[in-house]
């Protein structure tokens, strides 16, 4: 038995003897969602820690940061917490992310920005800035396989891709033209409004409604992401000075980008399983 099942084994032990049914399986779907964002929670850790206790000299926090989300990387193949596969899903997140940090962080833009100085930089964003975003991937690939997804009544392929298409389309042209925003979650809405996730905390296969998921996936990224302002990962304007909560209207950008993720996820799961899937040998 690998270490990693004998962790599993330990603490499905410790939650058997929770008396309440309904307990146990909540706080086994709490910790399989921890496990999913191991990539995220242990990159926001170091970003915290790195703020209030950084003793390397000769190397700035955003570059030890990189390091860091490399290494973390490097060690969930090492230990097979993720395929080589799943880490080039995360590849794709973390070069459409640096796209549109690029931009956003732009002289004329100033979205955001990054307050400390770094010299592993491509313009305006330091390279750790992707693995935040990479991180979000990284979850859903793993929750993917820890919590066993499946859908139910998924809009059909070509709709999903161009209301996620126009999702990230929209994250640059909403700064020149009218921001579609609203009317993307309208359609967003219409077409997903029937489509379940079948997920398994335990034995029992429960179902939620996808776009719940979107809702509460984007709710907590929106807390990390006020974690992260807080310790100056990155700042809004307005943050320069003094911190503030972030307005809830980023919740509808992550929402948009939820929708983005999933079906990104959800098409490469596609082709994996038409292309890749193991060939039953003869007898």
């Amino acid at each position: 038995m690998s270490r990693v099942e004998l962790l599993k084994a330990f603490f499905r032990a410790i939650i058997a003897k929770i008396p309440s049914s309904f307990c146990r399986e909540l706080l086994l779907f709490c910790m399989k969602q921890l496990w999913s964002g191991l990539f995220g929670v242990v990159l926001l850790l170091g970003i915290i820690v790195t703020r209030y206790w950084y003793p390397l000299e000769g190397i700035e926090r955003y570059d030890f940061l990189f390091i860091y989300a490399i290494s973390i990387q490097f060690l969930l193949i090492f230990f097979r917490l993720e395929s080589l596969r799943e880490c080039g899903v995360i590849i794709l997140f973390h070069l459409l992310a640096m796209g549109m940090e690029l931009f956003k962080t732009h002289e004329m833009i100033g979205s955001w920005s990054y307050p400390e100085p770094a010299f592993l930089k491509v313009g305006n964003v330091p390279l750790f800035a992707g693995f935040m975003y990479s991180a979000v991937g990284s979850y859903m690939a793993r929750a993917w396989k820890i919590l066993d997804l499946d859908f139910r009544h998924f809009p059909q392929i070509a709709i999903a891709l161009s209301l996620a298409v126009l999702s990230y389309i929209n994250f640059f042209t909403h700064h020149y033209i009218f921001d579609i925003r609203w009317v993307l979650i309208c359609f967003i809405i219409f077409f997903y409004r029937k489509s379940i996730v079948m997920f398994r905390p335990d034995d029992k296969i429960r179902k939620m409604p996808v776009l719940l998921s979107y809702l509460m996936i984007a709710f907590f990224i929106w807390i990390a992401e006020n974690i992260a302002t807080f310790t100056r990962a990155w700042i809004y304007p307005g943050q320069e000075n003094e911190w503030s909560l972030i307005s809830l209207h980023k919740w509808t950008a992550w929402f948009l980008l939820m929708q983005l993720s999933f079906v990104l996820i959800y098409s490469l799961r596609q082709l994996e399983q038409k292309y890749f899937k193991p060939k039953i040998k003869s007898a």
